[in-house]
């Protein structure tokens, strides 16, 4: 019962909110989990990976760990709190913000790791503690969690600014391509552009893609398109139509075979249970 409830919460939901002590153990093995960008702030714990010289073990450690990762934290009886949310409530935001975030999520492959001192835990902590307030009120605001939580990803990437570190030559072409996308995904739909662009081959490019993201270039390039139709069918008012000539669809009824094939729903369906999603619970957009 509690595991079909979590799945209908994570598959419904746009941020999700947890103390570790209190995580329900089936989010770790959770399928829809992979979709999530996942801040896991260890407070007055020992690091969950292997530190350069063992030094400085205990402390507060902030992990950020980008949507398709296959590595696993062991968060099992630690002191923190989890912060989860989809790529999509960012989606309003400016191109320059949305690049910031990619990168401070991306900087060292699996996971990227911060230890943060106690003037910085405090300066987090407020705003941490007022995002989790609204997000736990009965009747919140989507606009105000996205503001909040916006404001708490500034703070990281101030703060990983002053903790940058070398990357792994791959992951720098994964951020590379993921900026390339963001620019491009709507006028160019081949790897083979994408690839050139980076200097390398578009077998090169599936082959670290696979390796760090497990999707290929053709798969990203469909789920950035994905997303797009979804975004413009909660939030414009563009027919179903109009949406797919927008995205470079001549053919509707292509379109809905796409956008089918890739969400289980036909753009009609999509749109009927997003409405009614809504009115329900205004925090919990697809």
């Amino acid at each position: 019962m509690e595991e079909s409830k979590l799945s209908a919460e994570l598959n419904k939901t746009l941020i999700y909110i947890r103390n570790l002590d209190n995580c329900p153990p089936s989010y770790l093995n959770h399928p829809s989990r992979k979709e999530f960008f996942e801040i896991v702030w260890l407070k007055n714990e020992n690091a969950l990976h292997t530190v350069k010289g063992d030094e400085l073990l205990k402390g507060d450690w902030i992990y950020l760990i980008p949507p398709y990762r296959v590595h696993q934290l062991n968060k099992a009886g630690k002191k923190g709190v989890l912060l989860s949310f989809k790529r999509d409530i960012l989606d309003d935001d400016v191109k320059e913000f949305l690049l910031d975030v990619f990168k401070i999520f991306n900087i060292q492959g699996e996971f990227s790791c911060l230890q943060i001192n106690d003037e910085t835990a405090e300066q987090l902590g407020k705003v941490y503690q007022i995002l989790e307030e609204e997000y736990q009120r009965e009747n919140n605001s989507l606009v105000i969690i996205k503001a909040l939580l916006k404001v708490f990803l500034l703070q990281l990437v101030r703060i990983k600014e002053h903790n940058f570190t070398v990357q792994d030559i791959n992951q720098k072409r994964v951020y590379e391509f993921m900026v390339l996308l963001e620019m491009n995904y709507q006028q160019v739909r081949n790897t083979d552009f994408y690839a050139g662009k980076l200097g390398i081959s578009s077998k090169r490019l599936n082959q670290i893609l696979k390796e760090k993201l497990d999707k290929t270039g053709m798969q990203l390039i469909h789920d950035r398109i994905v997303l797009e139709a979804k975004r413009q069918i909660i939030h414009s008012e563009s027919t179903i139509k109009e949406i797919a000539y927008d995205l470079g669809f001549t053919d509707r009824p292509y379109f809905s075979r796409f956008f089918k094939q890739h969400t289980g729903l036909s753009p009609e369906q999509f749109q009927n249970e997003a409405k009614a999603h809504i009115v329900t619970k205004f925090n919990t957009l697809f």
